[in-house]
């Protein structure tokens, strides 16, 4: 009987594929037509929409973001390319691996995967997860602490969703928190929190544009950063939101409600999770107190040593793995080649995560080429008046950014088109950029493939689909919220 019930369901796996290779054929052929029939010497229009719309559709019947990442781009390619595919795609994907940013993102989460797993390896995770259970009592407390400590790491939200979430997983378990709570409580306090402390990152990148594109002058893009930060609405709301999670004030309702419930069953790791967690499992003993110490130093550093390498992740987490392993290595926690082993280990739990990652820089390449972002820019151009300017630009642009998952990339494109037009209408600046701020914040926290969610679901130890689809019901509550804020702004203030 057995053996019988395998055969069918291989038979039946079988002609799912069978299937799934058809309608992958049509679907390559009609854009392969669209191709065929498209003029080179005008732009792509609405059509050039339709590679992400196919990301968002396959996303959500596969729930597998890197595979639909893929997927948008090759059939990107082919509207761009219909005469020849491996080349193009090669190009693009070397051009995109060789893209600073990307190296940049890849060493840095690789690297902060190691320091992770240096942590854990030493035992130093394990004696501060022991002492926050000592010290919190109930889930509300954990809830709370949790949203503190994100608070506290402001400087980056890749630091943020990694090292945060990995502190407090074994708490959270401990009151059966599903992992998709702590993923969401981690991305809302990631780039939110980023996008409103000017000592960060996200506050550094923008600020070079705004001087690029004569907001500012050089060296005074921050200053107004730092004005438009009260217009960040979206940034507000969103912590407000997560922090009325946090103590219950909003309840669980929609794929939170049935994620708490499973968790409150003893299950709080997703079924659809089939990654590896920043865990390893160690036999070193060690006193909480020094475990403690050891844990509290490096992440100390790496806080300290970002902020001093002007807000540069990547040199903040050099200088700290340099300092751990030698701090770990005269104490006689881990030996030179134990470390070595476990920095190589966090970076391959990293790997799918960057796959994902470089899979979405992929599509915005594709997306580029397509004029995507300019088609979408322009078509609401001729509604944005004085009142409605921030209003529309940040609901297009968190369009934009959710669509595509580029939430600095975008705006490299969008700001010399939004800022000319703000100008001619005599717009109020500050509020603008808050909106277009906001928008950024927006699309990274809510997009299920930007890189904060990824990472964010990496480290809390869940899907990215099943964070993206507990988080949205949220995140529009904050967008709302934002939106009629800046309708109220646009009219009042201009």
């Amino acid at each position: 009987m057995e053996q019988v019930i395998e055969t069918l369901k291989t038979q039946q796996s079988l002609k799912s594929n069978y299937i799934s290779v058809i309608i992958t054929g049509l679907v390559c052929l009609c854009f392969w037509f669209l191709s065929a029939n498209h003029n080179p010497e005008e732009a792509w229009g609405a059509i050039s929409m339709l590679p992400t719309i196919l990301v968002l559709v396959v996303a959500l019947y596969s729930r597998k973001p890197f595979e639909s990442l893929l997927a948008g781009a090759v059939i990107g390619l082919i509207m761009v390319n219909k005469t020849e595919f491996i080349s193009p795609f090669c190009d693009s994907l070397s051009s995109v691996l060789g893209d600073a940013t990307i190296v940049w993102v890849v060493l840095v989460c690789g690297l902060m995967g190691g320091l992770i797993t240096l942590l854990e390896m030493s035992g130093c995770l394990g004696s501060f997860s022991k002492w926050l259970q000592g010290k919190i009592k109930t889930e509300k407390q954990a809830l709370v602490t949790t949203f503190i400590i994100g608070l506290a790491v402001f400087v980056d939200d890749y630091l943020n969703c990694l090292a945060v979430s990995s502190s407090v997983k074994k708490l959270t378990d401990y009151y059966k928190i599903s992992r998709e709570k702590l993923a969401f409580i981690i991305d809302s306090t990631a780039a939110p929190m980023c996008v409103i402390v000017p000592i960060s990152t996200w506050a550094v990148f923008f600020a070079g544009l705004l001087e690029e594109n004569g907001l500012a002058e050089t060296g005074k893009g921050i200053s107004l950063y730092i004005s438009a930060i009260p217009y960040m609405a979206y940034g507000w709301s969103a912590l407000l939101v997560v922090f009325l999670v946090a103590i219950g004030v909003i309840g669980d309702f929609g794929p939170m409600k049935k994620a708490e419930e499973r968790a409150k069953a003893g299950q709080p790791i997703p079924d659809d999770f089939v990654g590896q967690e920043l865990e390893i499992i160690t036999n070193k003993s060690i006193s909480v107190g020094m475990g403690m110490l050891n844990f509290a130093i490096p992440m100390i550093i790496l806080i300290g040593a970002t902020v001093y390498y002007d807000i540069d992740l990547l040199k903040g987490v050099v200088f700290t793995l340099g300092v751990t392993i030698v701090l770990y290595y005269i104490q006689g926690l881990l030996t030179f080649n134990e470390q070595i082993e476990g920095l190589f280990t966090g970076f391959k739990i990293m790997f799918y995560p960057l796959a994902t990652v470089i899979a979405g820089f992929l599509l915005k390449d594709v997306n580029d080429k397509l004029g995507m972002t300019e088609y979408v820019i322009n078509a609401v151009t001729p509604y944005m008046t004085q009142g409605m300017l921030p209003a529309i630009v940040f609901l297009v642009m968190a369009l934009v950014v959710f669509g595509t998952a580029s939430s600095w990339g975008v705006f490299i494109i969008a700001i010399p088109i939004v800022v000319p037009i703000a100008l001619s209408v005599d717009a109020n600046i500050p509020l603008v950029i808050g909106a277009l701020l906001s928008a950024a914040s927006f699309g990274s926290h809510a997009c299920f493939f930007s890189d904060s969610t990824v990472l964010a679901a990496q480290g809390a130890g869940c899907s990215p689909m099943s964070h993206a689809f507990t988080q949205i019901p949220y995140a529009l509550i904050g967008a709302t919220f934002a939106l009629i804020t800046f309708l109220i702004l646009g009219f009042t203030i201009g």
